[in-house]
């Protein structure tokens, strides 16, 4: 309470009854409102005002004035209120000290009034003198003066003056509006808690919230709000904030609001509340129902996980075009992140490569379980029937919910076994371009939150992305399949054999060793027997992969085959196959790719074919071999007793390139050498490079003595083949020369004598090799030949017999005109020479030399499968 001074008495005013009696009846009202709260009025009227009181608000002075007009008591609420220390104060007249000199006038008038004996209240301006302590000189404020009057000791008439700040009233009055603003209007939760944690008001949100008015709450505890374990944590909250003063923001709590059991979840705020003096009186508590935002929460939550997991699963899966394999990787994306536990079946016909007709599938069909995952248990689950092994084929009755699944390719939800581990299942058909390939289960055990429709959705999409996938890698391994095949059909079938040598051949197609598909690719090789026991062997490569370059390989095989049969040398083997090869990407063939070669160099449409090959022609009887190369990797010779070492063959323009000679480089090879032709696939990888990968092939070849079936082996072992990246091919020929008694060679004078000289050395050699039985037929075809040399030929004539596999007889001269077989008409008297040798021999042909040409015939061995034609028969024949 505001201090009165002492000297201070009553006053003798008729009034002062009335208002001694209002006094008496507000004491009593205070001493009843104590007496509720325990405390009795006759102590509270001695007692002194505690913390707390509504005077630790409003700002009230007193102050008493003497007779003479003058200040004479001036109280510390005095001081505090204007600032000046009693001592300064007593005796300062306060109409000059406090009022503006605009109205110092009316307020003399005022103060002869009062000391006249009148009682005054009225609201009066003032500002502050100077020298005053907490305010600026000047500085003008507004209090309501109450002043009564009053007698000093003397019986000399004085007043007591009450003053109240009028703006701190004011300030109290709009925090009094925004306090019932925040009860009364406020659409969050309030309350104001006490130091004993006990509520001391609620708003009327709150009471709505929980029933009842808001007074109805008072005295109530959290325990009386919340379960227990929540209670208890919020009240060690509520306990550290009212002892520590940190506020808490956005405490989550969950509970439930009578009459309902939906869990509901607020975000409340707490603070520490002050009194007047800065004593801690409570906590005020502000809370908000974010009961749908943490549903809403939950909501995006869940479409944040479904959309990360679709994009994992896009990354993740069809990254293989194994069927197994990318069922596998569905499976790691969708658990544990999606399910619990997750099988794969897919139906045993799309794996064997049957192919499945467009449609929706018939349920009850075989399917083999190609993928399970679980991240509670490794054995297989039953949540649809019978467990079933991975690898297992098995397939579903007609009426069973994955039958269903699978015949209207829609998905089943399966609620889990009484007792069993399974919650519930959904059994979600694979349909990729119309067509069902097989079945996926999601299975979420019990205690895991059930499958709903936004998890039954995404379970679809993941099952039609992993479809789709298994689709792709279902069409590809038939495509791959079909293009290995028609590959394998181009190159050479079995063991190829040669004369004068040893041949060992080995085809690795891509990743053939590493178990995954992938396209094949163009490269080939090629052993080939020409006339005279010469061999042409080929190696090549076309650029690129899949059916594509699987063709291209075929078209230059054929080719070069073709090529080969005309005897012509290995540059200009390359330089036939490199027109092919241009051609093989132009619209018009050959013909067109070469007239647009001469025409000036437009944007190109076509398609560009590009292959590498060598091409060597050996010689079983010089033991010599010729090559040409068309940027190939060089061929690795290996002679006796020498280390392995890569020939300086000029590597020349890839196929289908064009506008470049190819060179020729001629190598004898000692007998028992080794020589290998082999594609970049064995010596070139992404992890080795290909200095690298060659250094270790010529490395690998350090024992050439070993049978060359091993020799492959040993080399396909010791490199780095199971990368898996392209095509290898890799042939390997080990040098028999052609003994020298086994080969009759003879030259003969251009003169009509040399056609016997001929038979009779023809004889004498064959009766030498005990093959008697082709004397007459050889000397036939011998006489035949040599006539026609005589005859249609120029310069020397040589005669030459090789006997190996085959018998055969050569003719040499040097002129070079090529010899043309005709049908002889009955009437004419010759002709029919040319007939007789292709009657009586297996094969018979001519070829350019350098020197002219070579006529040669070729006769099986006797014994052998292939029987010897009778001379007779075949002149008869001819008429």
């Amino acid at each position: 309470m505001s201090e009165i001074p002492a000297k201070a008495t009553e006053s003798e005013d008729p009034s002062e009854g009335a208002r001694a009696r209002a006094a008496d009846g507000l004491a009593s009202a205070v001493g009843g409102a104590l007496a509720a709260d325990g405390v009795q009025p006759g102590d509270a009227m001695w007692q002194s005002s505690p913390p707390g009181s509504i005077y630790d608000y409003i700002r009230v002075a007193s102050f008493s004035i003497g007779p003479d007009g003058l200040v004479d008591q001036w109280s510390l609420r005095a001081e505090h209120l204007f600032g000046i220390s009693a001592a300064r104060a007593v005796g300062m007249d306060p109409i000059e000290a406090f009022i503006d000199p605009r109205h110092r006038e009316r307020g003399m008038r005022k103060m002869a009034e009062i000391l006249d004996g009148r009682e005054w209240t009225g609201v009066v301006p003032f500002r502050m003198p100077k020298g005053a302590e907490g305010g600026e000189c000047g500085h003008e404020g507004l209090a309501e003066v109450y002043v009564m009057p009053t007698r000093t000791e003397e019986g000399e008439k004085a007043a007591v003056c009450i003053v109240v700040d009028v703006r701190t009233l004011r300030s109290i009055e709009t925090d009094l509006a925004a306090s019932q603003a925040i009860f009364g209007q406020s659409p969050f939760g309030f309350l104001l808690i006490d130091a004993d944690l006990r509520v001391r008001r609620a708003n009327h949100r709150f009471a709505s919230v929980f029933g009842g008015e808001p007074d109805d709450h008072r005295g109530k505890g959290v325990h009386d709000y919340l379960q227990r374990g929540e209670a208890e944590r919020v009240a060690a909250t509520l306990r550290r904030v009212l002892e520590s003063g940190n506020s808490i923001t956005d405490m989550h709590v969950t509970g439930f609001v009578p009459g309902s059991d939906e869990r509901r979840h607020w975000s409340v705020n707490l603070y520490r509340v002050h009194s007047g003096s800065g004593r801690p009186i409570g906590i005020a508590w502000l809370g908000t129902d974010i009961t749908s935002r943490r549903a809403a929460a939950r909501e995006a939550a869940a479409a944040r996980r479904n959309l990360a997991l679709l994009n994992e699963a896009g990354a993740r899966i069809g990254n293989s075009l194994d069927l197994e394999t990318t069922a596998r990787q569905l499976l790691d994306v969708v658990v544990p992140g999606f399910c619990d536990l997750a099988t794969v079946d897919l139906y045993q016909g799309l794996l064997v490569g049957d192919e499945t007709p467009p449609g929706l599938a018939d349920g009850s069909a075989e399917l083999r379980r190609v993928a399970f995952a679980s991240a509670v248990s490794d054995a297989p689950f039953a949540g649809t029937g019978v467990p079933v092994s991975v690898g297992a084929v098995h397939h579903y009755p007609f009426n069973s919910p994955c039958a269903d699944a699978l015949r209207t390719a829609r998905p089943q939800t399966v609620p889990g076994e009484d007792g069993g581990l399974v919650q519930s299942t959904l059994a979600v058909p694979m349909v990729a371009h119309d067509t069902v390939v097989g079945l996926v289960q999601f299975a979420r055990t019990k205690g895991s939150e059930p499958f709903g429709d936004r998890d039954r959705d995404l379970a679809v999409e993941l099952a039609a992305r992993a479809a789709v996938c298994i689709d792709n890698a279902r069409l590809y391994r038939r495509e791959h399949e079909r293009a290995l095949i028609l590959q394998r059909s181009l190159l050479p079938p079995g063991d190829p054999e040669a004369s004068g040598l040893d041949i060992a051949c080995r085809y690795l197609p891509g990743n053939a060793n590493t178990g995954r598909p992938s396209e094949v690719g163009g490269d080939w090789f090629d052993v080939i027997e020409l006339p005279g026991h010469r061999t042409a062997l080929v190696v090549g490569d076309v650029m690129g992969r899949g059916l594509r370059a699987a063709v291209a390989m075929g078209e230059l095989r054929t080719a070069v085959r073709t090529l080969a049969q005309l005897d012509i040398e290995p540059a200009e083997v390359l330089s036939q196959l490199d027109e092919i090869a241009r051609g093989l990407g132009a619209p018009g063939g050959v013909q067109q790719a070469t007239r647009a070669a001469r025409r000036p160099r437009e944007a190109d449409l076509s398609e560009v074919y590009l292959a590498t090959c060598v091409y060597a022609v050996y010689d079983s009887v010089t033991r010599r071999i010729t090559f040409a190369n068309a940027g190939h990797l060089p061929p690795v010779l290996v002679e006796p007793g020498e280390p392995a070492l890569m020939l300086d063959v000029p590597p020349g323009m890839p196929l289908g390139v064009g506008g470049e000679p190819f060179e020729e480089v001629e190598v004898e090879l000692p007998e028992g050498a080794l020589l290998a032709l082999y594609t970049d696939g064995l010596v070139e990888s992404r992890d080795h490079p290909l200095d690298e990968g060659l250094q270790a092939f010529v490395s690998a070849l350090s024992d050439p003595a070993q049978p060359l079936e091993d020799v492959c082996d040993h080399v396909l072992n010791t490199l780095d083949t199971h990368h898996g990246e392209d095509d290898i091919a890799l042939l390997m020929a080990r040098v028999q020369g052609l003994p020298t008694d086994s080969v009759g060679d003879w030259t003969l004078p251009r003169e009509p004598r040399s056609v016997g000289r001929a038979r009779e050395y023809a004889r004498a050699q064959l009766l030498s090799w005990d093959m008697e039985p082709l004397v007459d037929t050889t000397e036939l075809l011998v006489s035949e030949l040599v006539t026609n040399a005589l005859r249609y030929g120029e310069g020397e004539i040589r005669l030459r017999l090789l006997l190996d596999r085959t018998l055969v007889c050569e003719v040499w001269d040097s002129g070079l005109v090529q010899p043309r077989r005709r049908r002889a008409r009955d009437t004419d008297e010759g002709g029919r020479g040319l007939q007789l040798v292709g009657l009586l021999s297996a094969a018979w042909g001519s070829r350019r030399t350098p020197r002219g040409k070579t006529v040669w015939f070729e006769l099986p061995l006797p014994g052998g499968e292939t029987k010897l034609t009778d001379p007779a028969e075949a002149l008869l024949s001819l008429f």
